[in-house]
């Protein structure tokens, strides 16, 4: 009986390895008459057949991604890169990683031709990553500068049940991009942006970033901490209610004016604004923009996620004067030129139309002096919060004590505090003695001194008698006759009546 069963067995086996052999000797069959006899040209054609072939009588659904969309980077594909990351099975065989030079995070991402699996409302879906080979002469795009892919052409392709179609357009793809953009942004470096002028005319290189590394935080800036709050409850409402601008019909924008004299802290709250929101900062020089068109140019480059910062705004730009002025330009080759920005133009840079262009934006003006600033800038809705970057107190001081020197108190705390009541100290003259010396005794006797000492030059400004001007007489000057022959010329010395001079109190 065991015997009958063996041989059965045996039977069934040979059957089986008969039959494989069969099939793969026909493959290997069909296999030489394709490559002999059918142009290469017609084989993705044959294949493309039999693949769809199969496809009709299957359930599955593919779609394809690809990296490109003309000459436009597709969204879709580039968050898709990002979202499979993080996505990545223990049962995956290669991935590729990759940081570059000025990054702080590693870069991991699916090597081509691995397959991914990943659960989304209780639904499977497949990912695999396809690289296919093309010639470098039917396959261009200047966007894509690396060299050693031009002759690559990438996507992503997506398989999933038929039923899932709508799930995939109206709901999952959506999720990936919201993701994609969210894990983007915790994981980028912070970066500053300087204007290249160079390439003005260049929407993608207007900008010239660098890493900002600046150390910044709102637990080390020297302000008051009831200030901090009311700064942070601002920035944090804002960031979450891109709906309800939307709802009111406003640009999804924030406008902050930091004023205050020079030293107290200005950029460096500008620093720690960026370090917690994680916005990249961009640095706007207005003195070497020769029109208002330059402005929108750059306003449309920036990102989104951004703060767009303009120090010093008394001094960059003579807003009143370009204001009174606006209508005069300099005439070359019979058209008009404006030759500097002016203050309409900023105007409409900070509230108009072209400040919709972009979401999430913060923009930023500091000043030394804000009454010499032009009203139409202060009103509400350019401006939506002034900041008041006041002199040390006694509060940001034993904060910086504990910054630069780690200590919480010391016996010259309490004299240093009414020290600094009465003297106009800021925080970067606090902060430059407390680094001179090892020492904390050391450095806090030092600046003792040097309050004393700024004291005392305060009263001694206070006791000098205010310098009076006095007006030089001008001489009027006629010439009489027609040339300038000596005998011929005649001059009339006019001496014009002098000014009452001004009294002294």
């Amino acid at each position: 009986m065991s015997s009958s069963s063996t041989e059965s067995k045996m039977a069934t086996t040979k059957m089986v390895l008969s039959t494989i052999g069969s099939i793969a000797a026909t493959a290997m069959l069909v296999r030489t008459i394709v490559n002999d006899y059918i142009p290469r040209e017609l084989h993705e054609y044959l294949f493309f057949g039999l693949k769809n072939m199969f496809t009709k009588f299957s359930n599955q659904l593919t779609m394809v991604i690809d990296e490109f969309d003309g000459l436009v980077n597709n969204e879709i594909y580039d968050a898709v890169a990002i979202y499979l990351g993080n996505k990545l099975s223990p049962n995956i065989k290669r991935l590729k990683i990759s940081k570059p030079a000025k990054e702080k995070n590693f870069n991991i991402t699916m090597e081509r031709n691995e397959e991914v699996t990943d659960v989304y409302n209780g639904q499977t879906f497949k990912w695999i990553w396809l690289c296919r080979q093309t010639q470098p002469k039917h396959f261009y795009n200047h966007r894509d500068m690396n060299s050693t892919l031009k002759s690559e052409i990438r996507s992503f392709e997506l398989t999933f049940h038929k039923k899932n179609k709508d799930l995939v357009i109206n709901s999952y793809l959506p999720y990936i991009i919201k993701e994609a953009k969210l894990q983007k942004h915790e994981s980028k470096t912070i970066k500053i942006h300087t204007v290249d002028y160079e390439n003005m005319y260049n929407l993608h290189d207007m900008w010239k970033p660098v890493n900002l590394d600046h150390p910044a935080t709102f637990g080390t800036i020297a302000m008051e901490q009831d200030q901090k709050d009311t700064i942070l409850k601002d920035l944090e409402r804002f960031v979450k209610r891109k709906d309800y601008y939307k709802k009111v019909g406003k640009a999804w924008k924030r406008g902050y004016l930091l004023f205050g004299p020079p030293g107290t802290g200005k950029s460096s709250l500008i620093a720690a604004m960026a370090n917690y929101l994680n916005f990249d900062i961009y640095d706007l020089e207005l003195t070497v923009l020769r029109r208002n068109s330059d402005l929108k140019k750059l306003l449309v480059a920036t990102t989104n996620k951004s703060i767009l910062v303009v120090e010093d705004i008394d001094c960059t730009i003579d807003l009143q004067h370009n204001l009174a002025n606006r209508s005069a330009f300099a005439h070359s080759n019979g058209y008009q030129q404006e030759s500097k920005v002016t203050l309409s133009g900023l105007l409409n840079f900070i509230d108009g139309l072209w400040s919709s262009c972009g979401d999430e934006r913060i923009i930023i003006f500091t000043t030394n002096h804000i009454e010499k600033l032009d009203p139409a800038l202060l009103r509400p809705g350019r401006m939506d919060v002034h900041i008041h970057m006041a002199y040390c107190t006694p509060c940001g001081f034993k904060l910086l004590a504990n910054n630069y020197l780690g200590i919480k108190d010391h016996k010259l705390f309490k004299e240093i505090e009414e020290l600094i009541d009465t003297a106009n100290v800021t925080p970067a003259e606090v902060a430059e003695q407390l680094l001179k010396e090892d020492e904390a005794e050391d450095s806090l006797r030092g600046l003792v001194n040097f309050i004393h000492k700024k004291i005392k030059e305060k009263e001694e400004a206070e006791a000098k008698p205010e310098k009076v001007e006095i007006p030089q007489v001008e001489v009027g000057l006629t010439m009489e006759g027609g040339g300038l022959d000596a005998g011929q010329t005649h001059m009339n010395l006019q001496r014009l009546p002098r000014p009452a001079l001004p009294r002294i109190a």
